[in-house]
């Protein structure tokens, strides 16, 4: 049995797509649902059962769960960037993946596969390579990145990432994000403006050094995201690693993407940033990859534009989720 938290969510339905895809549908999807429309996410996928977040964590501490768990891809959290109650992520973001991480501990033989983020390496004062040694030195610039950096130096001070695997994603877009509201990717926010009225709105760049929109983050498709993902459940390495292209984009870049892959003349309109984000935004993020490399996956992500062509073409023009 393969758990996947967070599964009805963005990248966690996505790897229950491909996991499909691969034949495998032993998979307990543990979730919060709410009021949300990411149920629609799970309407395609094949399954075993489904289980609430406070359900699954309670039964698999009390040992009630009667089955054996080879894998679990720990996808759950808060993923708001702006969420402001600090308390709340600490209790959903850190202390639930260690109450994982605490069973796991006594259950060496499950895989367990975690989401950090890209979000921890805050300004990028101290670079992007995803070595262990430096985790201390890292400085997020908002509550969320801090509430993932947080389990990372705890599974470091256990000894748990000799065998664990956390993975910093960077700038994910894609299918099965609609449910996210403010926190989609642009493309899925601006898609109907731009099909409508033709253009598009990105903000200005407070720095002299960039230019407008040129702004620079490692965007990358959750496609990618789940294949690279999927790799560590043969390879059994341990350690934190980056999910990413190894490319950063400007944001102009992207939102050429999007005019192009519908056909239409780029227009882009500059908008202040608001001041709340001044402080706390990331103006270049790009992944370093050669530890990934280094243990074997050799996955090729697709290139900007055909990312975002097949995004655009086969589910947003569709309104179709993975696997519909």
């Amino acid at each position: 049995m393969i758990v996947i938290t967070g599964g009805a969510g963005f990248i966690g339905s996505c790897l229950v797509w491909m996991l499909n895809q691969r034949g495998v549908e032993d998979i307990l999807i543990v979730d919060r649902l709410g009021t949300s429309e990411k149920w629609k996410n799970l309407v395609p996928l094949k399954y075993q059962d489904f289980l609430d977040k406070d359900d699954f964590i309670s039964r698999l501490e009390a040992g009630e769960l009667n089955f054996g768990i080879d894998a679990i891809l720990h996808l759950g959290a808060c993923s708001s960037t702006t969420e402001k109650d600090a308390s709340y992520l600490m209790e959903n973001n850190f202390r639930y993946t260690a109450r994982i991480g605490h069973w796991w501990e006594r259950n060496q033989e499950c895989r367990f596969i975690y989401a950090s983020s890209a979000a921890t390496y805050g300004n990028g004062g101290q670079g992007y390579e995803d070595r262990e040694s430096d985790l201390h030195d890292l400085r997020p610039l908002n509550m969320y990145g801090y509430s993932k950096h947080v389990f990372d130096l705890y599974a470091q001070k256990k000894g748990w990432l000799k065998k664990i695997v956390g993975l910093k994603y960077f700038n994910v877009f894609g299918p099965n994000e609609e449910h996210k509201g403010d926190m989609r990717s642009l493309i899925a926010k601006a898609f109907k403006r731009v099909r409508d009225e033709g253009e598009i709105s990105l903000f200005k760049s407070n720095r002299a050094n960039y230019s407008h929109g040129e702004q620079r983050r490692d965007f990358i498709y959750v496609k990618d995201v789940a294949a690279m993902t999927l790799f560590f459940l043969q390879n059994k390495k341990g350690g934190i690693y980056n999910i990413g292209t190894g490319e950063a984009k400007t944001w102009n870049d992207l939102a050429r993407a999007l005019f192009n892959a519908l056909g239409k003349e780029t227009v882009i309109k500059y908008v202040d940033m608001p001041a709340s984000l001044e402080n706390k935004y990331q103006y270049f993020t790009q992944a370093e990859m050669e530890k990934l490399r280094s243990v074997g996956c050799d996955h090729t992500c697709m290139s900007l534009d055909d990312a975002v062509k097949d995004y655009v073409h086969n589910h947003l023009i569709t309104e179709t989720p993975l696997g519909w």
